[in-house]
């Protein structure tokens, strides 16, 4: 199911003040359940991340880490990707492992196996 885009300033407010977020130095992922039952995604670049080119590229970049990550991303949140002053200078192939990264800690990823769980590994060997 396609993602919406969140645009209204109240809902970005909501998400920032009562939702979860994570951060990298390259992008802060906040996130917060709604009840219109469908993702809806929201994507911002401040003025301390340069100039109007560089806001706009920071927010393809963004967008461009986002778009194959889409299908996996639970229904019911609202996300908002915040572009720190490092994005504009990735590519959205370094920043799609943080993306997923920062999806999976706020538990947004459908079908993941990965968090909470031991990779076969991890396990510590014990002698009985």
């Amino acid at each position: 199911m396609k993602t919406v885009k969140l645009n209204q300033n109240r809902d970005f407010r909501r998400v920032y003040g009562k939702g979860k977020y994570a951060a990298h130095p390259l992008l802060v992922t906040y996130a917060m359940k709604n009840r219109i039952g469908r993702a809806r995604i929201g994507i911002t670049a401040s003025k301390k991340v340069g100039n109007a080119v560089q806001r706009n590229r920071a927010r393809r970049i963004i967008t461009a880490a986002f778009w194959p990550l889409q299908e996996q991303i639970k229904q019911g949140y609202d996300i908002v990707l915040v572009a720190r002053a490092k994005t504009p200078l990735a590519k959205s192939t370094e920043l799609e492992p943080v993306l997923r990264k920062h999806l999976q800690k706020l538990g947004l990823m459908e079908n993941d196996q990965t968090i909470g769980t031991l990779a076969h590994s991890d396990v510590p060997k014990t002698s009985v």
